[in-house]
């Protein structure tokens, strides 16, 4: 049976960190061991990313069933892009609620952990987020009950969360391998060329 997995965007997000997301199950579906298949979907039919690009997601949220998934993806993005407005809305928020409540797997990259903390599901647990000094970003994580913990990517159960763009990649690994198994995800960081992962970088303080 197909593993789903939903990649919910927001206008304002990172395309880095949604790509991390598209290449590693883009891959998976060719070359892995296990079908599956990836969904980009949004409330909007064309987003304008943080950085000026624009996207046209396969799907509105408003048109899938989403307990036909088994997974959530949420890249993060720029205030300044007005990534905010649309990732701490009630109806983005809800999508988030729905996923937990099935207790399926949730990705985050970078700020998008403050969605699942404005969701009210990461009081609690572990989990990480976009750090830098006067920690502003942590401080409001905290806010919504997190336990910050200053790594790259942090795993607490269903929830995973992480600090940047260049942690996209290894965070979709990451959540293939829950899906799949470790085997396929390793057979994909190989196919697709990335670096094992090295430990050191992995706890370094972002600060």
């Amino acid at each position: 049976m197909t593993k789903k997995v939903l990649l919910l965007l927001a206008d304002g997000f990172e395309p880095l960190e949604a790509a991390g997301f598209t290449d590693v199950f883009g891959w998976a579906a060719l070359e892995g061991n296990e079908p599956i298949e990836l969904v980009s979907a949004s409330f909007k039919p064309v987003l304008r990313s943080t950085f000026g690009l624009r996207v046209m997601p396969q799907a509105q949220v408003s048109e899938l069933d989403l307990n036909d998934f088994d997974a959530l993806a949420i890249p993060g993005g720029f205030a300044r892009a007005g990534f905010y407005d649309e990732a701490l809305s009630e109806p983005f928020l809800a999508v988030i609620r729905h996923f937990n409540a099935q207790d399926r797997d949730i990705a985050s990259v970078c700020v998008a952990s403050l969605a699942l903390g404005a969701a009210g599901i990461i009081a609690g647990h572990r989990a990480t987020i976009y750090h830098q000094l006067g920690g502003k970003r942590k401080d409001q994580l905290e806010q919504y009950g997190a336990l910050f913990v200053d790594q790259a990517v942090v795993e607490d159960g269903h929830l995973i969360s992480s600090t940047g763009p260049g942690t996209s990649v290894e965070v979709a690994l990451r959540l293939l391998a829950n899906l799949t198994s470790p085997q396929n995800a390793a057979h994909i960081r190989a196919k697709m060329r990335v670096p094992e992962l090295d430990q050191e970088w992995l706890k370094r303080p972002q600060v």
